[in-house]
C-alpha cells in the first residue's frame, strides 16, 4: 500500500442515495464473476475511484474487517459499505441485493438438477465438472497458505498437520480452526493469565469454547439444517472455499444428506455462479429440503457473517492491530488452508475415477495455474468436455 498521498483518490464529493447503492450491488451480484478478490477490486474501482461514493480508508477498513472476521471477503465488504451508509439495516439491504441474483440462479439450477439428475446429459456435464472443481480448490489452498503462512514455519506446520488430519480422518473442521487460532495466541500473544500460569485451569478455560463451538445438530430436519449452517458460517476463515471441508464433513460424512458426487456438484454450482461461493449452501439446502431448505440454509449461513460485520465493526476499526486478534486469525487461516487441501484429497477420490477424469484434472490444474480469475470459464469448459467424453 503506497504512502504517496498524491496517488490516492480524492475524498468523496457526494453522498449517493441509498437506492443507487442498492442498484449497484444488485448489478455487482449479477455480473461479479472472478472470485472475492476480483469482486473487491470492482468495488474499489467503482465506489472509491470512479464514483467517489466512499472514502479510501473507510473501504480499506472494510477489507481489513473481512480478512479478520469469519466469512467470505466480498460479502463482508458489501455489508460494510451498507453499514457505513445506513447502519445495520443498510448492511442487511446491501447483502440481500448482492446475494439475490446468485441465489435465484442457484435455485433455478437446483430445480433442473433435481428434476433431471437421472438424465445422461446432466450426468455427463458433472462428470467433467467434478475434476475441474478439484483443481480450483487445490490452487485455492496453495494460494491461501502462501498468503497467510509466508515464511513462518509454525504456520506451515499448522497447515501441514491440518492437511494430514483432514485427508485421513475428515475431522471436525470447526474444532481444528479454533485450536489453531488459540495455539497462535498462546505462542505470539498469550493473555496475562496464561503468562502467569501455564497449567491447571488453562485446560478447563479452553475446554468451554471447544464444547460450545463444535456441537452439531442431529437429523435431516429444517432445524438441524439451520443449526448446521449457522455453525458453518462462523468458520469460513481465509476464503469462501474454506467452507468446503467443513460442509463435506457435515453434509456427507455426518448427516448423510448428500452423496460425495452430489456434494461435488453443489460446490461446482457455487463456483460457476456470480457472488460468494458460500451460496453453495442454498443448493445443498434445496436438495435436502426444497425451497424451505434453501431458505433456511441461506439465512443460517449468512447470519453469523452479517453479525460479524455489524456487531464488532466500529470496535474492530479501533482495535484491528490487537496482537491476540491478529494471532488468532493467522492460526485459523493457516488451518483453513490445510483443511481445504485435505478435503481436496478426499473429494478427488470421488471425482477422479478413470483416465478421462484424470486428464481433465491435469488440464484444469494447468489452466488454473496459467489463467487467473477464470474459474467459471474453466468449469463451463470442463462441463462441455464431460458431455463430449460421455456423449449425449
Amino acid at each position: 500500500m503506497s504512502d504517496d498521498r498524491g496517488s490516492e483518490p480524492p475524498a468523496p464529493t457526494e453522498s449517493p442515495t441509498f437506492a443507487s447503492v442498492i442498484r449497484y450491488f444488485l448489478g455487482l451480484g449479477t455480473w461479479g464473476f472472478g472470485g472475492p478478490i476480483a469482486t473487491v477490486g470492482y468495488m474499489q474501482r467503482d465506489l472509491v475511484e470512479q464514483r467517489r461514493w466512499l472514502d479510501r480508508q473507510d473501504f480499506l477498513n472494510g477489507v481489513a474487517l473481512g480478512q479478520t472476521m469469519p466469512g467470505p471477503l466480498a460479502a463482508q465488504v458489501v455489508m460494510w459499505v451498507g453499514y457505513l451508509q445506513a447502519g445495520a439495516g443498510g448492511a442487511l439491504a446491501t447483502a440481500v441485493a448482492f446475494i439475490l441474483p446468485s441465489l435465484l440462479l442457484v435455485l433455478a439450477i437446483a430445480f433442473v438438477y433435481v428434476r433431471f439428475a437421472g438424465l445422461h446429459f446432466v450426468q455427463s456435464l458433472f462428470y467433467g465438472i467434478a475434476p475441474a472443481v478439484m483443481a480450483i480448490i487445490a490452487f485455492a489452498a496453495v494460494k491461501l497458505a502462501q498468503l497467510t503462512d509466508q515464511r513462518d514455519v509454525r504456520l506451515w506446520g499448522i497447515t501441514f498437520v491440518i492437511f494430514i488430519v483432514t485427508a485421513l480422518t475428515g475431522a471436525e473442521i470447526a474444532l481444528l480452526f479454533v485450536a489453531a487460532g488459540l495455539i497462535m495466541i498462546g505462542l505470539d500473544a498469550p493473555p496475562a493469565f496464561l503468562r502467569r500460569r501455564t497449567s491447571g485451569r488453562g485446560a478447563s478455560v479452553l475446554g468451554v469454547p471447544f464444547s460450545v463451538l463444535t456441537g452439531t445438530a442431529v437429523g435431516g430436519t429444517l432445524i438441524s439444517l439451520g443449526l448446521f449452517f449457522l455453525k458453518a458460517g462462523a468458520f469460513i476463515f481465509g476464503s469462501g472455499l474454506a467452507i468446503v471441508p467443513f460442509l463435506k464433513a457435515g453434509v456427507v460424512s455426518e448427516h448423510h444428506w448428500l452423496t460425495e458426487g452430489q456434494f461435488l456438484d453443489a460446490v461446482a454450482v457455487g463456483l460457476i455462479t456470480p457472488g460468494p461461493v458460500v451460496i453453495t449452501a442454498a443448493f445443498i439446502g434445496y436438495l435436502v429440503g426444497g425451497l424451505a431448505g434453501a431458505a433456511v440454509a441461506t439465512i443460517a449461513i449468512f447470519t453469523p457473517i452479517y453479525l460479524g460485520v455489524v456487531l464488532p465493526g466500529r470496535w474492530f476499526v479501533r482495535h484491528q492491530g490487537h496482537p491476540q486478534v491478529r494471532a488468532f486469525v493467522r492460526g485459523a487461516t493457516a488451518a483453513a488452508a490445510g483443511a481445504i487441501a485435505g478435503a481436496t484429497v478426499v473429494l478427488t477420490r470421488a471425482a477422479v475415477h478413470d483416465w478421462p477424469t484424470a486428464a481433465i484434472l491435469v488440464i484444469s490444474l494447468v489452466f488454473t495455474w496459467r489463467v487467473k480469475n477464470k474459474e467459471p470459464v474453466l468449469v463451463l469448459l470442463a462441463g462441455i468436455a464431460g458431455i463430449l467424453l460421455k456423449g449425449l
